[in-house]
């Protein structure tokens, strides 16, 4: 049952996110998961995670991603 949450709330935190990043919603994800607290809590805690941790690597990828564009940016400068 547990591999059964897992892929469904995987799923549906991609789909989430894609709608969040379509329509501009950045709470999107806490209405869906409202939604799911309705029915079933184990998918709306799995569904919650899936999405905090997206989220996560998102904003560690932008910071990186800057890091990189100022390192560049410096030995570009440099020379």
């Amino acid at each position: 049952m547990s591999g059964t949450i897992e892929t469904l709330a995987a799923k549906l935190a991609e789909d989430t996110l894609d709608a969040m990043d379509q329509t501009g919603n950045e709470r999107l994800y806490m209405e869906i998961g409202s939604q799911l607290a309705a029915s079933s809590q184990s998918l709306e805690e799995a569904f919650l995670t899936e999405v905090r941790v997206r989220l996560a690597e998102r904003g560690a990828r932008q910071v990186l991603a800057r890091r990189l564009a100022e390192l560049k940016g410096k030995a570009k400068d440099s020379e």
